[in-house]
C-alpha cells in the first residue's frame, strides 16, 4: 500500500525541476548585463576529474572559501556541516569522535565501533571506513563536496547513499599561507594556519595545522562527583604534504596527518525530557549536569598516503596507497544520572527530576591494533575525442580489536575483547561518450567482493547466538546517466544507479546476543537541471529523486539494555527534491539558498519493536504481544525538510578595505531518533543561525571579525538513550568570539 502523500511529493519534485529552466531563462531576459562581478565557476572532482559542476550529471553540493570558514568559526567539529547543503544530516552520540552521516535520509544509527555506514567519507581521495576515522577535523580545505546517490563505479569503496568528499589545499611553489586565531565564549580558542615551504627544484611542500581548545563549561551538581565538570576539549591536528613534480607528466604527492583529541564524550543528561512530550523539563539549564560516573575521551590517529600520477601518452595512471590508524578511548556515564530508582514500572516516581535513573550504566569503548590499508590503481584516458573512460582496481584491508568495559561487572568478565577483519576488493570503471555536442552519456560498472570475520577473544557475553561469525559477499553494480544541453547556460540530466553494502555483524556482549544483517542493495533514480544565468549572477541546480532499498540494514537500539540488534527491512523507500540557488543581486550582496524534501518510509510489515525501557510513550497501537509495527515509519534521523540560507553584504572603501556582514541560517524539520516512534523521542524542529561582522584591509590580506553561532540560543534535544529513563543530549549552545586572520 502506497503512502497517500507519495504521489504528491513526487509530482512536486518533478514540477520543481521542470519549471526551473524556464524560470532561469526568464530571469536571464530581464537581467542587465554584469560589468565586473560574476559568480565564480565551481570546479569539482565528483567524477574523479576536474569539471564544471554544471556538466556533472549528478546532484552535487559544495562548500568552500569564506562560507566554509564562517561555519567553522565556532570551533564545532565537522557536524557544523549538517543541514548546510540539501539532504545532509550529521549527528553523534560520541561527540567529536564519531559522526554519523545521512544523505537523503539514508544512513545508519549504529553506535558500535565496527559499524558500517552507507555514506562514505573520502578525505584527500582516501576512504575513511571506520566511523572514528570519519571525524578528522576540517581545516585548510579547497572544498567539501557532497555527492548524493550511489557512487561505487567511480570510488573505491562502495557508497550506496553517497559521498562526503574533503579535498585539502595542495602544495605549490608559491611562498604563501595564512594564519587564523580566534577567542570566544567558554574559553574557546582556535589557531589554524598553513604555509608552503620553499624546497626548491622539483619539490613543493605544505604544512597545515589546527589547534582547538574549550574549557569545561557544564558543572556537576552532584557533591563529590568523580567528574566535577565536562564538555571541554583539546583537539590538535596537523597535515604535511610534499609534492614531487619533475614534469607535467609525472608527480608524486606524499601526505602524512595526525590528530590528538583529549576531551569529553557526548554529555548524556538523565530525565531531561518531560514525560508525554518532547519538551525539555522545566528549569532545564544546559550548564548543569547530574552524574556520578566518569566522562573522558581520548583519540590518537595517524595516517599517510602516496598518490602517483603518470602520463603514459594515451592514458594516465593514478595510484593511491594509504594507511590509516586510530586508537580511540571513550568512557561515559551513559545513564546520565545519579539517583537510582529500581522498579518494574515504565515511569519514574512522581518526584522524578533531572538525574533520576532506573539503573546505573557506565561503559567505555576503545579500538586497539587498528590499521586500514587501501590501494587503488586507476587508468584514465587522455583522448580528446567523443569517447573518454576510466577504470581501476581497489583493495581494502582493515583489522582491529574492540575493547568494551562495563564498570558495574567485576573484571575480567566486565571486559569484552572482540576482533574484526574486513578484506575487500573491487573492479570498477566508467565510460563517457559525447553522442553530439549537446547530448552526452555516461555508464559505469563495478564488481565487489567483501569478506568479514569477527570473534570474541575474552569476556563474559550472551552466547546464545554464538561468539564468532564470517561473511562473504559479492555484487555487480551499475549506473547510467545522460546530459542534454538546452543552451550554453543550461543542462538537463537524468541518472539511474545501483549500490551495495556488504553484510554487517554485531558482536555478542554482556547486554545481548550476536546479530547479523544481510547485504543491502539500493536502486536510485534522479533527474535535474543545472543552469548559470542572469549574466552569470545566478546559478541554479534542482533535482528530483527516488530510491528503493532492498534488505536495508537497520539498528534496533536496545529497548531495555545498552545494546544494538542488527536487522533487515525487506524494503525501504525515499523520494524528494533538492534545490541550490546562488544569487549576486548587486556587487555588494551575495545570497545562497538551499532546500530539500525527503520522504522516507520503512516498507516491511514484519518489523516490530517493543516499548522502550525508558518509559517513552509509543506512537501507535500495540499488538497482542505488546509489539509496535514499524511499517511506514520514517528512517531514523531523516528530517523531511532541510533548508539553509546565507547572505553577505559588503561596503568596499576606496583604499581597498571592506566592511562586511555575513549571516547564515539552517533549518531541519522534526526527526525520529529511533526505528520506533515515541512521543518523547521525536526531535523538535531546529533553526540555528550565525552572524559575522568584520573588516578587512590591504585588499583582503588582513581581517578582523566578531562572530556568533546559534545566536538565538535555541536548545533542543537532538538525540536520546532509549533503554533507561528519558535521557537525552542537546545541540551546541550559543557561542561568540572574535577572530583575526592574515594572509602572507
Amino acid at each position: 500500500m502506497q503512502h497517500p502523500r507519495k504521489p504528491q511529493a513526487l509530482n512536486l519534485a518533478i514540477g520543481l525541476a521542470l519549471t526551473a529552466w524556464p524560470l532561469s531563462a526568464a530571469l536571464a531576459q530581464e537581467a542587465k548585463p554584469a560589468e565586473k562581478n560574476q559568480l565564480e565557476t565551481v570546479v569539482i572532482t565528483a567524477e574523479r576529474r576536474v569539471e564544471n559542476i554544471k556538466d556533472v550529471p549528478n546532484a552535487v553540493s559544495t562548500l568552500s572559501g569564506e562560507k566554509l570558514e564562517v561555519l567553522a568559526s565556532g570551533g564545532e567539529d565537522l557536524r557544523f556541516l549538517s543541514g548546510r547543503v540539501p539532504s545532509l544530516n550529521i549527528e553523534s552520540s560520541y561527540g567529536r569522535a564519531f559522526p554519523r552521516f545521512y544523505i537523503r535520509g539514508y544512513g545508519n544509527t549504529d553506535f558500535r565501533l565496527n559499524a558500517s555506514q552507507p555514506v562514505s567519507l573520502i578525505y584527500d581521495d582516501v576512504v575513511q571506513e571506520n566511523p572514528i576515522l570519519k571525524g578528522f577535523p576540517v581545516f585548510d580545505l579547497r572544498a567539501v563536496e557532497v555527492v548524493a546517490g550511489p557512487q561505487g563505479t567511480l570510488f573505491g569503496r562502495n557508497t550506496p547513499a553517497g559521498v562526503v568528499k574533503f579535498d585539502s589545499v595542495l602544495p605549490s611553489k608559491k611562498q604563501d599561507g595564512y594564519l587564523s586565531a580566534s577567542y570566544g565564549s567558554h574559553g574557546s580558542t582556535s589557531v589554524e594556519g598553513a604555509f608552503n615551504l620553499p624546497l626548491g627544484g622539483d619539490w613543493a611542500a605544505r604544512i597545515s595545522a589546527q589547534v582547538q581548545h574549550r574549557d569545561n563549561w557544564v558543572k556537576n551538581q552532584v557533591p563529590n562527583a568523580v567528574t566535577p565538570e565536562t564538555e571541554g576539549f583539546d583537539d590538535r591536528a596537523v597535515r604535511i604534504q610534499a609534492l614531487y613534480a619533475p614534469s607535467k607528466d609525472f608527480s608524486v604527492l606524499f601526505n602524512i596527518h595526525n590528530r590528538e583529541l583529549d576531551g569529553s564524550p557526548r554529555m548524556f543528561r538523565a530525565s531531561i525530557i518531560k514525560p508525554g512530550t518532547n519538551e525539555l523539563v522545566d528549569g532545564f539549564d544546559p550548564a548543569k549536569m547530574y552524574i556520578d560516573g566518569k566522562n573522558e575521551q581520548r583519540l590518537h590517529a595517524t595516517g599517510g598516503s602516496i598518490k602517483l600520477k603518470l602520463n603514459l601518452g594515451d592514458v594516465t595512471l593514478h595510484s593511491i596507497s594509504a594507511i590509516e590508524t586510530v586508537q580511540p578511548f571513550s568512557r561515559a556515564d551513559v545513564d546520565g544520572g545519579y539517583n537510582v530508582h529500581l522498579g518494574p514500572n515504565f515511569q519514574l516516581p512522581p518526584y522524578a527530576k533531572e538525574g533520576d535513573v532506573f539503573f546505573p550504566v557506565e561503559t567505555s569503548d576503545a579500538l586497539t591494533d587498528h590499521r586500514q590499508l587501501t590501494q587503488e590503481f586507476r587508468l584514465e584516458s587522455n583522448g580528446r575525442g567523443p569517447l573518454r573512460w576510466q577504470g581501476g582496481v581497489y583493495l581494502f584491508d582493515e583489522r582491529y580489536t574492540m575493547d568494551q568495559i562495563d564498570y558495574f561487572v567485576p573484571l575480567p568478565d566486565g571486559r569484552v575483547l572482540t576482533s574484526q577483519t574486513n578484506r575487500a576488493y573491487a573492479v570498477f570503471g566508467s565510460v563517457n561518450y559525447d553522442v553530439t555536442a549537446d547530448f552526452k552519456l555516461r555508464a559505469g560498472l563495478r564488481y565487489t567482493q567483501d569478506k568479514k570475520s569477527l570473534a570474541i577473544l575474552a569476556g563474559a557475553v550472551n552466547a546464545t547466538a554464538g561468539t564468532s561469525a564470517k561473511t562473504d559477499d559479492n555484487k555487480v553494480n551499475w549506473d547510467l546517466s545522460g546530459t542534454y544541453a538546452l543552451d550554453k547556460q543550461t543542462n538537463l540530466y537524468a541518472r539511474a544507479a545501483t549500490g551495495f553494502r556488504a553484510a554487517s555483524i554485531y558482536p555478542a556482549s554482556a547486554f545481548g546476543p550476536q546479530s547479523q544483517a544481510r547485504p543491502e542493495n539500493v536502486l536510485s533514480m534522479e533527474f535535474g537541471v543545472k543552469s548559470d544565468f542572469w549574466e552569470r549572477r545566478a546559478r541554479l541546480s534542482a533535482s528530483a529523486f527516488s530510491y528503493r532499498v532492498k534488505d536495508q540494514q537497520l539498528t534496533a537500539v536496545g529497548s531495555t539494555s545498552n545494546t544494538n540488534t542488527l536487522l533487515n527491512a525487506s524494503k525501504a523507500t525515499g523520494q524528494g527534491f533538492e534545490v541550490n540557488l546562488d544569487l549576486l543581486p548587486t556587487d555588494q550582496l551575495m545570497l545562497t539558498l538551499g532546500a530539500s524534501y525527503n520522504d522516507t518510509k520503512l516498507k516491511d510489515a514484519s518489523l516490530y519493536d517493543v516499548r522502550a525501557g525508558s518509559g517513552a510513550v509509543p506512537i501507535g497501537t500495540a499488538d497482542s504481544q505488546g509489539r509496535y509495527s514499524l511499517y511506514n515509519n520514517p528512517m531514523p534521523n531523516a528530517p523531511k525538510w532541510i533548508a539553509n540560507v546565507t547572505a553577505r553584504f559588503s561596503i568596499p572603501m576606496s583604499d581597498g578595505s571592506e566592511y562586511f556582514v555575513y549571516t547564515d541560517w539552517a533549518y531541519r524539520s522534526k526527526i525520529n531518533f529511533f526505528l520506533m516512534r515515541s512521543v518523547e523521542f521525536v526531535g523538535k524542529p531546529l533553526l540555528e543561525g550565525g552572524l559575522r561582522v568584520g573588516y578587512n584591509w590591504d585588499n583582503g590580506k588582513y581581517e578582523v571579525a566578531a562572530f556568533g553561532r546559534n545566536i538565538t540560543n535555541k536548545v533542543v534535544v537532538n538525540g536520546a538513550i532509549a533503554f533507561n529513563n528519558l535521557t537525552g543530549f542537546i545541540n551546541e549552545p550559543r557561542s561568540y568570539g572574535v577572530q583575526f586572520k592574515a594572509l602572507f
